[in-house]
């Protein structure tokens, strides 16, 4: 299955965080998030391993209660029931995958 990014209308899932679902199969999917700066995405977690990378902006993460700044380029993976939430330092563009896909971000 194919997907262009274009295609894809963006949805709001919080205040300052934009999602695009661009892809997914029976065990993975593909997101594409905006951050918008000072945006704030509370500590959760959810059964899914998800994986990322910050293609664009700053993000202050939190993981386990510990905190690091992303930078672009950098990646992670964090593993199913970890707890993480994360505030835009910037305006950010993040690519993640979850495995298995979340229900809650199908088209």
């Amino acid at each position: 299955m194919f997907s262009a990014r274009e295609d894809v209308e963006p949805r709001e899932v919080l205040p300052g965080v934009r999602l695009r679902t661009l892809v997914h199969g029976d065990l993975t999917m593909l997101c594409e998030f905006e951050i918008a700066q000072g945006a704030v995405i509370p500590v959760h977690d959810h059964p899914n391993e998800q994986t990322g990378y910050l293609v664009s902006g700053r993000l202050e993460f939190t993981i386990e209660g510990k905190t690091s700044i992303a930078e672009p380029g950098t990646a992670w993976n964090l593993d199913a029931g970890q707890p993480h939430g994360a505030r835009g330092l910037e305006d950010c563009v993040v690519v993640e995958v979850f495995s298995p896909v979340r229900a809650d971000y199908l088209p």
